[in-house]
Order: structure tokens, then sequence, then C-alpha cells
């Protein structure tokens, strides 16, 4: 049975799930410390109030061995806990918080915010211990806190599997909402029918996994109708009504391309409107020095012959002026033709590239269409299985084209760092198990657990690059290997190998040569695509070196260089 996606999540935040009662003794007592010039004790406190909490843990870890009263220690204690959580210095929080008295003012935050912590570590044991500890005095608690605290020990007993305990807790989250709050009822009926479901109890599982998709039709989150949509096409696939299932999914990819369609309208939107804006300015500039010229050939005139020598070195330091200004506006011009560039290749890449998908995607639909008709459940899944791997496809030449405009717009987040090879690379063969069942593609994997200094997210762009262009040119069954180890002292590689048709010396040296091509000078008709660019790219960001061999017919090897840390 395939498994379905639910709303099971965690939320750490400065107050949450605490006692106003509590809280209010914590402010009020913080305050009188601080009149008393308790001055370390009030700089932590006012850096935490500010939400400045890496200054709020340097000064509460600074004065929290200076202070004597049992008082400002669980004061100080808490707010070098938060501000541990928020750094992400779980086990520190930890500690931070089991110092705080059991009998003092803050015992119920103590608990609450403790258990929230192992939660997070996944050590449910001891989660639930401190909730069932908070539950005794539950009532000192506001009700809306009460209903995420329900949530989480409903979520510690699903990881224990221990689904009747887990099934009470989330019916008294579901107790305490209004009927008004539409996306906490679809989390807690979800959370009840995925409860069901794992003891494929399908009677009370399915009419809740209904409801929430109902509820989410009348919700305005497109987020949230397509989690539900795509949550009903597994149940109805699952009990076998593949026709019921295939218009769930055909909703669930309506209301996924309305999200993908929203984001991109708006991004292309916002770059028609910057490129109008400097097409404005630069005339505007040019209308400015026209007019500059118009006066300054005015005043010399009525100047005069008097005049003349203070003309001529006026037009000497205007000549310089104007100098500089017009190598500004050639550069202008020449980063402006590079744009143009840019934009007619991408323009030509989604124009090109999507028709013959589109036409593809079209034509299975039409087959399933038919196949769902005659009940035809084997070619129900054969087209099904190839829509699939062509709308993938086309997903993969879409973000290429946002991957790249975010790159050259330098909104491509870029963070270097120590990452192991063998984890990132089976994350990556992980995403494509589906595809190659249905290509018929065997993939394998040799990979050493080398550390390499890169930015994670750009090198598996660059891995799902090549991984998808080894499928594009396998022809019909065939294998890609993938290995990794050590190629020096200094440096790491990632090998991709396949089968597949291979590539001509001549293409071969075009590919190897986009070391030092840009966009702007690629010939399309060449058949040098835009992924290759972007690997290239974002290997040299990486400071990586990215090499291609192949011979026709005995398929292709791709070599990927990276720092050692």
């Amino acid at each position: 049975m395939e498994k379905i996606k639910v709303f099971l999540f965690l939320l750490f935040t400065t107050q949450s799930l605490v006692s106003q009662t509590e809280k209010s003794i914590l402010d009020i007592n913080a305050k009188r410390f601080c009149e008393e010039k308790k001055e370390e004790f009030c700089t932590a406190y006012t850096f935490f109030v500010k939400k400045q909490y890496d200054s709020s843990y340097i000064y509460s870890s600074k004065a929290i061995d200076k202070v004597k009263s049992q008082d400002e220690k669980d004061i100080l204690n808490y707010i070098l806990g938060i501000s541990a959580i928020r750094k992400r210095l779980l086990k520190k929080a930890l500690a931070s918080m089991s110092e705080i008295s059991d009998y003092g003012n803050y015992p119920n935050l103590k608990r609450l915010k403790s258990a929230r912590i192992y939660l997070s570590l996944k050590d449910y044991d001891s989660s639930l211990k401190y909730y069932l500890e908070w539950e005794k005095f539950k009532e000192r608690t506001k009700k809306s806190r009460r209903k995420e605290a329900y949530h989480n020990i409903g979520l510690c007993y699903v990881h224990k599997k221990e689904y009747d305990k887990s099934r009470e807790y989330f019916d008294k989250e579901l107790a305490l909402i209004n009927k008004e709050d539409t996306l906490s009822l679809v989390r807690a009926k979800m959370d009840l029918a995925n409860v069901y479901y794992n003891q494929y109890l399908d009677d009370d599982a399915i009419p809740l996994f209904q409801e929430a998709y109902d509820l989410a039709k009348l919700f305005s989150d497109v987020e949230l109708k397509q989690f539900t949509a795509q949550n009903m096409a597994v149940v109805e696939r699952n009990r076998k009504r593949y026709k019921e299932s295939v218009e769930y999914y055909r909703e669930f990819i309506k209301w996924k391309d309305s999200l993908f369609n929203r984001d991109k309208i708006w991004e292309l939107t916002e770059k028609d409107k910057q490129l109008a804006v400097a097409q404005k300015e630069s005339e505007i500039a040019l209308q400015d020095e026209k007019i500059k010229r118009q006066r300054v050939v005015q005043h010399s005139l009525i100047a005069g012959a008097s005049g003349l020598l203070i003309f001529l070195g006026f037009l000497a330091f205007l000549y310089k002026k104007l100098k500089k200004q017009n190598v500004l506006i050639t550069q202008q011009k020449e980063d402006l033709n590079i744009a143009n560039k840019t934009k007619n290749y991408l323009f030509s890449v989604v124009s090109h590239d999507l028709r013959s998908p589109m036409n593809t995607i079209q034509y299975q639909h039409e087959q399933l269409k038919k196949h769902i008709d005659t009940k035809d459940i084997d070619g129900i899944k054969e087209a099904n299985n190839t829509a699939i791997a062509v709308t993938k496809s086309t997903s993969h030449l879409l973000n290429n084209v946002l991957h790249w405009s975010l790159e050259q717009s330098n909104q491509l987040l870029f963070n270097q760092g120590e990452h192991a090879l063998k984890p990132l690379i089976e994350h990556i063969l992980f995403d494509y198990g589906t595809l190659m069942e249905a290509k018929e593609i065997a993939i394998s994997s040799e990979v050493e657990n080398q550390l390499v200094k890169i930015d994670k997210e750009s090198i598996k762009i660059v891995v799902r690059n090549l991984i998808d262009n080894a499928i594009k040119y396998m022809d019909g069954k065939g294998r890609i290997k993938i290995s990794a180890g050590k190629e020096s002292e200094e440096f790491s590689y990632i090998k991709i190998h396949d089968t597949g048709i291979g590539i001509s010396k001549e293409q071969l040296q075009k590919i190897n040569a986009l070391t030092d091509l840009s966009i702007d000078k690629i010939d399309r008709s060449e058949g040098v695509g835009l992924g290759l660019i972007l690997c290239q790219t974002l290997i040299k960001k990486n400071n990586g070196k990215l090499t291609f061999s192949s011979e026709l017919g005995k398929g292709t090897t791709v070599k990927i260089v990276l720092q050692k840390v």
C-alpha cells in the first residue's frame, strides 16, 4: 500500500506553549532585576526581548555565573535555552532548561520547552515524559497552546507506533479547534486519518481524508488543495479505483501547475519591469546630457571672446567627462546586448524544447483516457509512467531556466561548507527510482565517503543534470554507474558513466570548450544546451572542474573534480 503524506510537524517559537501566568511572572521579575541595576542580567534580557539571540546567548552565559538568587538563575537559564534553540544548539538548550528549578516559578514552562526539544531530537520517550508531567497541570495553559501540545504528544505516539494513544491525543486536539480554523481542522483530520490508515482501518481513515479534501477546497491555500488532492489520488489508487485516482491526480497537477505558473509569471513580470526601468533611465540620462551640451554652447556664445580661454578650459573638462560617460554607455550597451541574447536564448529553449514534451503529455493523456474506458490496467500503467517521465524531463528543463536566471541575477543561494559525497549521491539516486523503473535503466553506485568543500545544492543541480542527460541519450535499456573517490591529496572526484549512444568527437570538443564559453556566444543550432552551460558555471563557482570523455556507440563518462576538506 502506497503511503499517504500527512501534516506532522514541530514548530519552535519563543513563547509557544508557555503558560500566561508563568510568562507574566518571568517578565515582571526580569524587569524588577533590571530596575535594581543588574547590568549584565539586564543586557541579556534586553537583547532577548529584541530577538537578538546571538547577543542574548553570549550575555546570559556571562551573567549566569554572577547572579545569586534562584529566580535570576531560572530566568537566565530560560533566556539561554531559548537563544540556543534559535541557534539550533538543541543539546545546549536542553542543558539550560534542565537547570531551571522544579520548585520555583517556572516548572511548567520548563516541562513544555524540554518536551519540545526532545521531540526535535527524536527522543520520543523523554519527550513524552515531560509532556505527560505537563498534562497534570494543563489547566494553567491557554486553550490554543494545549491544542499544539496534544498534537505533539500524538506525534510522539505515531513515531512509537502506539496508534491508539496517538488517536486519543489527536482527538483531544480536534476537540479544541475552532470551526473557522480550516488549516488546523485539515491538519488534525489528516493526522487521524493517517493513524487509521497505518492500522489498515480504511473504513475509518478514508472518510477523514475525504473531509480534509472537501475542507481544503473551501480554503484559499493552493498548496493545501494540492496536498489533499494528491492524498485522495493515492487512496483511490490503493483501492484500485483508477478512474477516480486519475481525476484526483489531474487536480493535483492543476494546483501544482497553478503554483508554478504564479511564481514564473511574477518572476518574468519583475524582469520585464526592471528592463523597462533601466531603458527609461538610459533615455533620461542621454536627454539630460543633450540639454547640458546645449546650455554649454549658449553660455559660451554669450561670454564671447573675453571668456574664450575659460571656455576652452571648460571644453577640455567636458571632453574628459563625456569620454568617461561614453565608456560607461558603451559598457552598458554591451551588457544590454548580452542580456538580450541571454533572454532570446532562454525564450528559444522554452518555446522549442517545451513543444515536443507538451504534445507527448497531451497524447499520453488521450491514451490514458482510452485505457481507462477499456479498463486496460497495463495500458494505464504504461501511459502513466510515460507521462510521469516526460513531465519530470520538462520540469528539469524549467528548473534549468530558473536556476540559470537566479545565478545570472546573483539570487541563487551559494553557501560552501563541508559535505560528504556518499549521502549526497544516495539522496539524488533515491529520487530517480520511479523514472529508472519506467525507462528500464539499471543504475548503480560505488561511492567512497569523501569530505569535500562545496555548495551542496548547486552540486545536486549539476549531478541531476548529468544523470538526466545520460537517461535522455540512452538507446533503449542501459546502465548508469556513479562512482566517487580520491583524485589526489587535494581533490576528490565524481564519475558518471553510461552505456548510451555516446558523443561525436566534434560535439565532444564543443562541450569541453564550454569552460571558457558564455551563453551570449552560444549558437543553439550547434546543439549545446542550457543544462551543460549551467553545469559548467556552477562547477566553476565551486572551484571544481568538469570534463567529458565519450565514443560513439560506447557511452559517455563525465568527471567532476572537487576540492577536498
